[in-house]
């Protein structure tokens, strides 16, 4: 068996399953279904927009999606539309 070295993430990830933290959704389909057409409408592209920023917020942005591990335009897009719908959430350390 070959064996792959796990980073902190991912041992956590495993202990996490292991210990029983995890339970399935009752709705799985429903669920499945839901986030299938939150994904269609996040990638959907339609309209093209050019923006200034100061290049220190962009290196911000694109260390952030390095992190969540997507394109930092994936990134932007899902915070500015997370923002319009009413779903962003300001932490309570920026309050």
């Amino acid at each position: 068996m070959k064996k792959y070295k796990l980073n902190k993430e991912e041992k956590e990830l495993i202990a996490s399953v292991e210990a029983g933290e995890w339970k399935t959704v009752d709705n799985l389909e429903e669920q499945i279904s839901k986030h299938r057409q939150y994904a269609k409408n996040t990638l959907r592209k339609d309209k093209r927009v050019n923006i200034r920023i100061s290049s220190n917020d962009l290196t911000d942005i694109q260390l952030k999606a390095v992190e969540e591990g997507i394109p930092y335009q994936t990134l932007m897009t899902s915070v500015l539309h997370k923002f319009v719908t009413g779903r962003l959430i300001e932490s309570k350390s920026n309050q």
